[in-house]
């Protein structure tokens, strides 16, 4: 059974159906069901199909929240081998928010950096729920020049709600530690590519997130604020997220509109959570393409980075 959101209650109660008749014809009490199933799965694909179509912003940030979509573990087990984890970033500690070190994708040698959020209770508390530490953005920073060492691409997979907010975050230089990790994101001598497959909250995802191409997934969101934190600075009233969330324009459709990202993948009918290795392996595709269009070009990538970002709102 699929974790329903509160829109999908009419998925929720065809699916809850088809699952009762599959228990009466495997026990023997029903006989000759398979037409009615058939009928019920269809009528799901239909509702799913035209609610899925039609989103809401707010539904969008539910989606991208889901606590069954593919985070960045998933990813690197699927579209990598040979990942190389470096830990720590050698002044204080290791954070395991972020999820950091070398792999070969498709055959290719890249340097890879993504926010875990975990996935039942035990690895959220580890990963912090994505949300990382100043010694998190340390770690990116240390594998970002080891890349540029070596000249090795770099991939980045974003799914954070935002940087930790707690005092010992802030007693360690939050603040500095993203402004250094955007930074070095904007100084590479490679070529980078960033894929924001969930949540991409505020300086805590653009510290990894300032690359040569961004994508995001279909059902991404992308915002400088969560909606809740929107609403409370500006109508005092966390309540009105859902009207934060239209305002904001945080949706992968709006942020292609405005030039911010580079493409979106298309995720499956109902979501990641439904199909994650069919959305994984498109985010797979999108990154080896863009691999590939900088594997021939000779473009100075810091310089293009430099022009992409002065660019954002110019023609607007």
């Amino acid at each position: 059974m699929y974790n329903y959101l509160d829109f999908e209650k009419p998925i929720q109660d065809l699916e809850g159906k088809i699952i009762e008749l599959k228990k009466l014809a495997e026990s023997g009490e029903a006989v000759d069901v398979a037409e009615e199933i058939a009928r019920l799965e269809k009528r799901v694909k239909d509702a799913l199909r035209d609610i899925y179509k039609a989103l809401t912003p707010w539904q969008k940030v539910q989606v991208a929240r889901h606590v069954d979509r593919p985070h960045c573990l998933n990813y690197v087990d699927k579209l990598v081998t040979d990942f190389t984890p470096l830990a720590g970033d050698r002044a204080f500690g290791d954070d395991h928010a972020i999820i950091g070190g070398f792999a070969r994708f498709r055959g290719q040698p890249i340097a890879l950096l993504g926010q875990e959020k975990g996935s039942d209770t035990k690895s959220r508390l580890k990963h912090n729920f994505g949300s990382p530490r100043p010694e998190g953005y340390r770690k990116a920073v240390r594998i970002m020049e080891l890349a540029d060492r070596f000249g090795i691409p770099l991939v980045t997979l974003v799914d954070t709600a935002g940087a930790y907010p707690g005092i010992d975050a802030e007693e360690r230089g939050q603040a500095e530690a993203i402004a250094r990790s955007t930074s070095a994101c904007l100084g590479l001598k490679v070529p980078s590519v960033s894929v924001v497959i969930g949540e991409g909250g505020s300086g805590g995802a653009i510290a990894i997130a300032t690359a040569n191409r961004v994508y995001m997934l279909e059902h991404a969101i992308y915002s400088v604020i969560s909606p809740e934190g929107a609403a409370s600075i500006l109508w005092h009233d966390s309540t009105r997220s859902k009207d934060a969330a239209t305002s904001m324009r945080i949706t992968a459709q709006d942020l292609l509109d405005l030039k911010i990202i580079d493409g979106i993948i298309a995720e499956p009918t109902g979501g990641a959570h439904r199909s994650p290795d069919t959305v994984i392996a498109a985010a797979g595709d999108t990154i080896a393409k863009a691999l590939a269009e900088f594997a021939g070009s000779n473009m100075d990538f810091r310089e293009h980075r430099r022009e992409k970002y002065l660019a954002i709102g110019r023609s607007l």
